[in-house]
């Protein structure tokens, strides 16, 4: 049996997942959590085999967090579960080394057979996306661009859009506020715009946020 944990902000999202999985002959889900911190005590109490894990997570601030997971807890697999763009997160979070990448617009049915895929060392993200990271060439803007920017990078234009702060950015990143303003600039040449409204909108005329 695959011994699953859901991580995830939403009572419905676990009450769904739980009961789609009750009856399943090779799926278990024998934790759940709301919050980030949640996460690493139970991993240090149960064996769990797959992490479900949403990117929005409350007190996930960084995907090197989730590195940090996969470092000190190599024998659990993360297949990300989310309603984040998946032509701009899906490259990165497998990169950053999780197993999969499921759209929460997919059916619970995708998200079972993606945990069996990775349980048996498969790597499970959209075709569409596998497609794009494959023809770089053929590409449109929006799905160039993920190879443009960095994690921090995406992470720092996702609290930009959120109408953060830079000092704000800086203590949910733990990055010192210099550090903040330079992603910014970055983002504002790579995205050729001149301020911030312009690369709000930009990011979210191409689907990155």
């Amino acid at each position: 049996m695959i011994k699953v944990c859901l991580a995830d902000n939403h009572p419905v999202t676990h009450f769904g997942v739980k009961s789609y999985f009750k009856d399943h002959d090779q799926i278990s889900v024998v934790a759940n959590v709301g919050n980030f911190s949640m996460v690493r005590d139970i991993l240090q109490t149960k064996e769990i085999d797959i992490l479900i894990l949403d990117l929005e997570l409350e007190g996930l601030s960084s995907i090197f967090e989730v590195k940090s997971i996969l470092k000190n807890f190599p024998k659990t697999k993360i297949v990300i579960f989310s309603d984040l763009a998946e032509q701009m997160y899906a490259p990165n979070a497998i990169k950053a080394g999780v197993s999969g990448y499921v759209h929460k617009t997919e059916k619970l049915e995708t998200l079972g057979l993606s945990i069996i895929k990775v349980h048996e060392g498969k790597i499970i993200i959209n075709e569409t996306v596998r497609k794009n990271m494959a023809l770089i060439a053929k590409q449109s803007k929006s799905e160039r661009l993920y190879r443009k920017l960095s994690n921090r990078e995406i992470e720092v234009l996702r609290y930009l859009s959120d109408g953060k702060k830079n000092n704000e950015i800086s203590k949910i990143l733990s990055l010192n506020e210099k550090t903040i303003s330079t992603y910014k600039l970055r983002l504002l040449t790579k995205l050729n715009v001149t301020n911030l409204v312009d690369l709000v909108n930009k990011a979210k005329t191409l689907e990155i946020i």
